[in-house]
């Protein structure tokens, strides 16, 4: 994490013993090799809670806690996830209990604290909602926008083919590089999240949207010298991950596509395998999950949608 955001994460905390904390927490976590966003948010769920200590907590004992983080309580953290949900969402306070359960973690084995704060704080429970999927009727009006020769359309075709086959994450494709690329076996080298490195395929559909984005592109001045895959729209630089994001954000409202971004397609990815019957532990393997939770969850659309065809035919409520 850039130091520019640790310092605007520990403003404010100067004064106690929080500030020092986080970025010896965050040294940690860089040499475990954690990603940036990750970081970020465990530290931000940190530095909530301090911030929330020192202004909002109700409780008298809370100035100590909000100078010193081996101070912090039980109740001091239910006082603070209640706040959040209050403030936000339970979702969001889902969050910082799974974040904060980290560092108090980090806390113990530092021999800072003999037990976390965390230990018996329970998570809230959070709404349990069906996941958003971009189906191929979506799909297809995005497509359709990217129909023509330009660089433009060609390489959007190619990014939405992609992230439609594969259902990789935004940075996964995003941050691929032309070394990551085999057309000879129509895959990906994808970096994932905790230096989880994986191959996926792609069908021929996105290997012909592809074979036409690199075409285009090495007619590109200066293409040669750029290391990534995506290429923006002017000059000799390299599209980043937040790039791809606005363009699909466009893509969306030019389409009449409400909420367009790439997770959408990993949902698809995950709701169309489980609707054909696909294994949990190989569907794992393809989206870069280490936890069956997030399968279970994105599942559950699935699951729906069958229940709902096997009502239809089996007719219950409509023989007389």
């Amino acid at each position: 994490m850039p130091l520019l955001k640790l310092d605007r994460l520990c403003d404010g905390l100067e004064s106690g013993d929080w500030a020092g904390f986080l970025r010896d927490w965050d040294r940690a976590l860089r040499a475990g090799n954690h990603p940036e966003t990750t970081r970020y948010n465990y530290l931000l769920a940190a530095a909530q809670l301090a911030k929330y200590l020192a202004g909002e907590s109700p409780d008298p004992d809370a100035d100590d806690a909000a100078q010193d983080p081996t101070l912090v309580t039980k109740a001091h953290v239910e006082s603070f996830q209640a706040w959040m949900i209050e403030t936000r969402s339970p979702s969001t306070a889902l969050s910082k209990h799974k974040s904060l359960q980290q560092f108090f973690k980090y806390l113990l084995e530092e021999e800072e604290i003999d037990r976390s704060p965390m230990e018996r704080v329970k998570q809230p429970q959070t709404p349990q909602k069906l996941v958003p999927i971009m189906g191929d009727d979506d799909t297809k009006k995005l497509l359709d926008g990217t129909k023509g020769k330009t660089f433009m359309a060609l390489r959007d075709e190619a990014l939405i083919r992609l992230y439609y086959n594969t259902g990789a994450r935004l940075s996964e494709i995003g941050n691929l590089l032309l070394t990551d690329l085999d057309m000879n076996t129509e895959s990906v080298h994808l970096h994932g999240k905790g230096a989880k490195d994986r191959r996926v395929r792609f069908g021929p559909k996105t290997s012909r949207a592809i074979a036409r984005y690199l075409r285009a592109r090495a007619k590109r001045k200066g293409a040669a010298d750029v290391p990534q895959l995506w290429m923006a729209e002017k000059g000799a630089k390299p599209l980043s991950p937040n790039g791809i994001k606005l363009m699909l954000k466009r893509r969306g409202a030019a389409a009449g596509v409400t909420n367009t971004h790439a997770h959408r397609w990993r949902h698809n990815f995950a709701h169309e395998w489980h609707k054909g019957g696909g294994n949990t532990g190989d569907l794992m393997l393809l989206l870069g999950w280490a936890s069956e939770d997030m399968p279970r969850r994105y599942g559950a659309s699935a699951a729906a949608e069958r229940a709902q065809e096997l009502q239809v035919q089996m007719g219950i409520g409509e023989r007389v």
